[in-house]
């Protein structure tokens, strides 16, 4: 199991808390593998931008523009935390529907 988000993420520390057999992978420090970026981006589309994120607010009009995956590919930190991958399947956020599935 893999979990991709933020040390510094409360949610993310939160998750890798509760997942004690996860491996932390820090999306600022060691990026997204573009596999596993594009397997989420085709399962949860648009979800997967985060918006509200300090990142996106120093975004540019044009760059918001710019396609999705792009932009996740060039700033990892705009991608929804945390996003974990089970032996394949892909979860993400830290909500009540995931922690019951894994927790």
């Amino acid at each position: 199991m893999q979990l991709y988000g933020l040390k510094t993420c409360d949610t993310c520390r939160k998750a890798l808390k509760a997942l004690e057999n996860a491996e932390f992978v820090d999306v600022r420090a060691d990026g997204v593998p573009e596999l596993v970026l594009e397997r989420a981006y085709a399962e949860f589309g648009g979800a997967l931008l985060n918006t509200r994120s300090t990142t996106w607010r120093g975004l540019s009009e044009a760059e918001r523009q710019e396609a999705p995956l792009t932009l996740l590919k060039a700033h990892p930190t705009l991608m929804k935390r945390p996003l974990i991958d089970v032996d394949g399947v892909l979860y993400l956020g830290w909500d009540l529907d995931v922690q019951a599935v894994l927790g």
